[in-house]
């Protein structure tokens, strides 16, 4: 925790605008989305792509797009034909093969090559593919947008989840990641470009200027991007253990003051996440962050395009380099193994670097996921952009799920399931599924994790808890856990459950893991408790809770100390709201003192100034509902 304390100030000063929260991450992200999303289908799957070259000609003040696209491949079985996915909107003009132009065809969105001859299974092939157009502005947050900032002109791409095909030639969906790539951007001079891996070069020649970008790690298709305006470049540098990270942030001329003040605090939440998950999975060449201009971020692999520099929104964002980008959903059914641990990884954010928002964003995250009484955080329904990249429950209650099995697991066996899951080397810079994360922290805990994700994952909805608790005279505590399900697709959803007993000057906390419905637990307090906390750090994902105190018994009472002085110290239990008479008689039976007063349900304390009583042998009563009860005690002086 030291390293990360040195930078705190400046992190504190950066969260005055930079707290962004999920439903504002989400929002902007499923928005970048809409209009993307067709029907999933696409170019056949019967090739893997080792290297794509991409070489785009782009004046940002025109919507419109030409180059060619290289692609290197080797083909899963004999085949004489392949599939690129290619909107409509675009023309292709050639397909070279071999240096020699081949037939082609291109409808539906899709690009069918025929090539001369069959070619072999397992044999490195190649063919270019040359086009142009203007790609289709839809609803102004497309994957492929011309805009302007402060008067001057700007392009950005976004592919996710199906918009790569919006302005280049690929295979996109989830099943085969580029090996390698290239992106050569020619712009008019004025521009710089911002795109995946490091800058080899930038040339320079009359009017035009050349951007060659170099990647060497596996990327999925809606990972490739590029941008390109008038930007300012700057480095923050991030210090491992005998090893630094360049952080490289394109931002606009209008906001660069400000930019250099925030973009500082992604060098604490790269240290961090980089102590919890292992080196940051693209170290061999960069960490960027490029501005562009809708509501959100975009995590496109070595170069995030964001809408500004919250401290939230570049914890999320960087997470995804994680969790999506090194492990990418294998299926968009799976999106919350991206979006859930992104959000995630921002409590985790706030929990070592600024803990007084912890809470908050816990609390804020379970509101959110619990908004509705339905939906898994499975996605059901992978027609819909909206439930793809849903707030409620890709996002929010992905993360609290996590956040509960981490409180079922504890923390030693959870990070040790994630780092195994992370490190899997046939799950790293690949796909995973649901069923490949729960194998893993399965096999860190040696526990069968079956249920746990039937009800909180593939289930929906959420509990709600009703506690019913008493304690008795010797401070046995007895509780009652009931609970309803919101959505009758889980029967009831078993986990630990933490309760907080206390009073004015002590506490404790238990832990009870709940399988069924309306257990019934006792356990012996050192001390009376006044009152009992559910979930008082904010574990559970659940809503609409109560915490009931009953009586153990109907009405019953405890005087202490006994032989007293002068003030007679008495604990009530009482069932409900009760109206009593209490007197103090003599050893003849004589009235000395009396008074009423009136009890709650469950405990209650009061005292009885006596000083003014000489020594001797006294009955206390309490007439409560008809009924006299009676003690003893002795007036000492």
């Amino acid at each position: 925790m030291k390293r990360f304390l040195t930078i705190f100030l400046v992190l504190v000063a950066a969260y005055t605008h930079a707290q962004y929260d999920i439903d504002h991450i989400a929002d902007g992200e499923r928005k970048g989305f809409e209009g993307l999303h067709k029907a999933e289908r696409g170019a056949i799957n019967n090739y893997n792509i080792t290297y794509t070259r991409l070489e785009l000609n782009v004046d940002p003040a025109v919507n419109y797009i030409s180059g060619r696209v290289t692609t290197v491949f080797v083909p899963d079985n004999d085949l004489i034909s392949l599939q690129f996915d290619l909107s409509d909107t675009l023309q292709a003009d050639s397909v070279i093969y071999h240096g020699v132009s081949i037939p082609f065809s291109h409808t539906a969105d899709l690009l069918q090559i025929t090539f001369p001859n069959v070619l072999a299974a397992a044999q490195t092939d190649s063919v270019q593919v040359c086009y142009q157009g203007a790609p289709s502005i839809g609803n102004g947050f497309g994957s492929f947008v011309q805009r302007t900032h402060d008067s001057v002109p700007v392009i950005w791409t976004l592919s996710e989840p199906f918009g790569a095909k919006d302005w280049w030639p690929c295979k996109q969906g989830l099943a085969d990641k580029i090996d390698s790539l290239d992106i050569l951007v020619t712009t008019p001079a004025a521009y710089r470009v911002a795109s995946n891996g490091l800058l080899v070069e930038e040339t320079v020649t009359g009017n035009s200027k050349l951007s060659h970008w170099k990647h060497r790690y596996p990327i999925a298709t809606y990972l490739v991007c590029f941008a390109t305006t008038n930007y300012v470049v700057y480095s923050d540098s991030v210090p491992f253990a005998g090893d630094t990270l360049e952080v490289v942030n394109y931002v606009y001329p209008e906001h660069e003051v400000n930019s250099r003040i925030d973009t500082k605090a992604i060098v604490a939440i790269m240290q961090l996440f980089d102590s919890l998950f292992g080196v940051y999975p693209f170290s061999a060449e960069k960490y960027g962050m490029a501005e562009f201009g809708w509501g959100g971020g975009m995590e496109h692999q070595t170069m995030t395009f964001m809408t500004g520099f919250g401290f939230e929104l570049m914890a999320h964002e960087l997470g995804h380099h994680w969790f999506g980008n090194k492990v990418t959903c294998a299926s968009w059914n799976d999106i919350w193994l991206n979006e859930g641990f992104a959000t995630y990884l921002c409590t985790i954010a706030y929990e070592h670097l600024a803990p007084i928002y912890y809470s908050i964003f816990n609390r804020n995250a379970i509101n959110n996921a619990t908004l509705e009484p339905n939906g898994s955080v499975w996605c059901d329904d992978t027609t819909s952009v909206g439930r793809i990249f849903s707030s409620r429950l890709s996002y929010s209650k992905g993360a609290m799920v996590l956040h509960l099995l981490r409180f079922n697991l504890g923390d030693s066996i959870f990070f040790k399931g994630i780092r195994n899951y992370l490190d899997d080397t046939t799950l790293a810079y690949r796909f995973a599924t649901t069923s490949n994360f729960k194998a893993h922290m399965e096999i860190a805990s040696g526990k069968n994790l079956g249920r746990f994700f039937d009800q909180w994952i593939y289930g929906k909805g959420y509990p709600s808890y009703t506690i019913n608790w008493s304690q008795d005279f010797s401070n046995r505590v007895t509780f009652k856990i009931h609970q309803e399900q919101s959505d009758p697709s889980v029967s009831y959803f078993e986990t630990a459950l933490p309760f907080r007993f206390k009073n004015a000057i002590q506490d404790t906390t238990v832990v009870f893991n709940n399988v069924t419905n309306d257990q019934v637990y006792s356990i012996d307090l050192p001390f009376a408790a006044d009152t009992l906390q559910f979930d008082p750090d904010i574990w559970i994902l659940s809503r609409n809770n109560a915490v009931i105190r009953t009586s153990a018994f109907n009405f019953s009472f405890n005087i202490y100390p006994n032989p007293v002085n002068d003030v007679l110290q008495i604990r009530i239990e009482s069932n409900e709201v009760r109206d009593a008479l209490i007197k103090i008689t003599n050893a003849m039976g004589q009235d000395v003192q009396s008074q009423k007063q009136q009890f709650f349900a469950g405990s209650n304390y009061f005292t009885m100034d006596i000083k003014h009583l000489l020594p001797g042998v006294y009955h206390i009563s309490f007439e409560v509902s008809g009924q006299i009860i009676t003690a003893s005690f002795v007036k000492s002086k």
